[in-house]
């Protein structure tokens, strides 16, 4: 019997340093195990996802000037709300909210605190600023509240300069607090995200600051990875994601 084939990977950590990786990591389990339809048009480069009680509406596509990823839900029993996720933001985390707004089992849980996964994972509070931000002060998470503005939002930077950035992400105030919560703890997982080895696709500007493996494995393993993903979320119950009411996210701490 052959060996089987082995190709290189490489394993990137911290997680939220690891580029954008494949879309479909977040597309493929909300169409496929969700029921999530789509809008196919070959002639324009966007894809639009919408959920099966017609509330949520996912939009991924190339804007320079702005986030790639846009997710809107309105109408029900509660206030509208969005949220959106820059191009380098990686699919893994941003699929810890699309995760979570699937599953209707976080939305029965007692409402939780957004900021509890950042805190176990050891991010820290700033002397200078409100939020939590990442032991090696490159990713800082934080509920804004000032007058009328009520929103999260999370960046991820290797210098206050405009070229620094890597990524950001917004939630605004009427969010969830579970479905933060699912974003949250997916960006404070300890686990290196996997990207292909050749060419390694992490950002340029981050290279010095990440923590690359190259690592060996199994060819079929890397290819069924995304189908072994999209048939565990299909497996749970499938029930209408609007139907239990969402609680907010608790106040904030402090204001500005």
């Amino acid at each position: 019997m052959s060996a089987p084939d082995i190709v290189d990977m490489a394993l990137v950590a911290p997680r939220y340093l690891a580029g954008g990786g494949d879309p479909a990591w977040v597309t493929a389990p909300l169409h496929r195990s969700c029921d999530w339809s789509s809008q196919p048009n070959p002639l324009v480069p966007h894809v639009v996802l919408t959920s099966p009680d017609r509330r949520a509406v996912l939009r991924l596509g190339p804007d320079p000037d702005g986030p790639w990823w846009n997710l809107q839900h309105a109408g029900g029993e509660q206030r509208a709300w969005s949220v959106s996720f820059g191009v380098r933001t990686p699919v893994e985390i941003i699929a810890g909210f699309t995760d979570a707004l699937t599953d209707p089992a976080t939305a029965q849980a007692p409402a939780p605190d957004p900021y509890e996964p950042l805190r176990q994972a050891g991010w820290l509070e700033g002397h200078d600023h409100d939020g939590l931000t990442s032991p090696d002060g490159l990713a800082h998470v934080e509920h804004f509240t000032h007058g009328f503005t009520d929103c999260w939002f999370a960046r991820t930077a290797v210098s206050e300069d405009p070229e620094g950035l890597i990524w950001r992400a917004y939630l605004s105030g009427d969010t969830p607090a579970h479905l933060i919560t699912g974003f949250t703890r997916a960006l404070a997982d300890a686990a290196p995200l996997l990207r292909d080895a050749y060419p390694l696709r992490v950002p340029l500007n981050v290279r010095r600051q990440a923590h690359v493996t190259i690592t060996q494995r199994p060819a079929a393993e890397v290819e069924f990875a995304l189908e072994r993903g999209v048939a565990a979320l299909a497996n749970r119950s499938t029930q209408p994601v609007s139907a239990p009411v969402p609680t907010k996210a608790p106040p904030p701490r402090r204001t500005r």
